[in-house]
């Protein structure tokens, strides 16, 4: 275990965690992690089944990734409202009733992909990753408010509140549609 302090974000060993988390989806969850080229402006994609990163990210955007898009297969898998949601292309404007449940979806798969860092003991980077997750919102937000796409990591700020995690619930997962095929995140 890692114990229950955070570490500043320079010091986590994104590499180990990366191979961890990626051996635990791959074996306890049954969820193929494919490493490929990924067309931009993407850098991961999943269908449900599959979680695919691109190559060329670094071991820190891994791992963000591998836990939120976890957490997006865990949804498309125990919700059809949520594969609704992210399976399908949302063009900007989008309408202002439909940001609160799109914040919250992506909210929703921060906890799952927590969740089942803790599963193995990752939790010395449970700021930097509920960090993450809020420098991720506020682009979509933006993003779907406006628009324009800006610099994703323009929108990082430190200490933004703790993401409590959410059980991840049993699930088979389904093969359903990459989101390249629609999806900007």
């Amino acid at each position: 275990m890692d114990g229950q302090v955070d570490f500043p974000r320079s010091e986590l060993p994104f590499s180990d965690y990366c191979t961890r988390v990626q051996e635990h989806v791959e074996r306890y969850y049954g969820i193929p992690v494919v490493t490929r080229d990924i067309p931009e402006p993407l850098t991961g994609d999943l269908d449900g089944a599959e979680i695919h990163i691109d190559y060329a990210v670094t071991p820190e955007q891994r791992l963000f990734l591998l836990g939120h898009l976890f957490g997006h297969t865990v949804q498309w898998n125990v919700d059809p409202r949520a594969f609704e949601i992210g399976g399908k292309p949302q063009k900007p404007p989008v309408d202002g009733d439909l940001l609160p449940e799109l914040l919250e979806y992506e909210r929703e798969a921060a906890a799952y992909g927590l969740d089942m860092f803790h599963q193995i003991g990752v939790t010395r980077a449970d700021q930097w990753y509920c960090d993450y997750t809020a420098c991720d919102r506020a682009y979509l937000f933006h993003y779907y408010h406006t628009g324009e796409k800006r610099e994703s990591m323009s929108f990082w700020r430190d200490n933004t509140p703790l993401i409590q995690p959410k059980p991840v619930p049993p699930f088979t997962p389904i093969k359903r549609v990459f989101r390249m095929d629609g999806i900007v995140i």
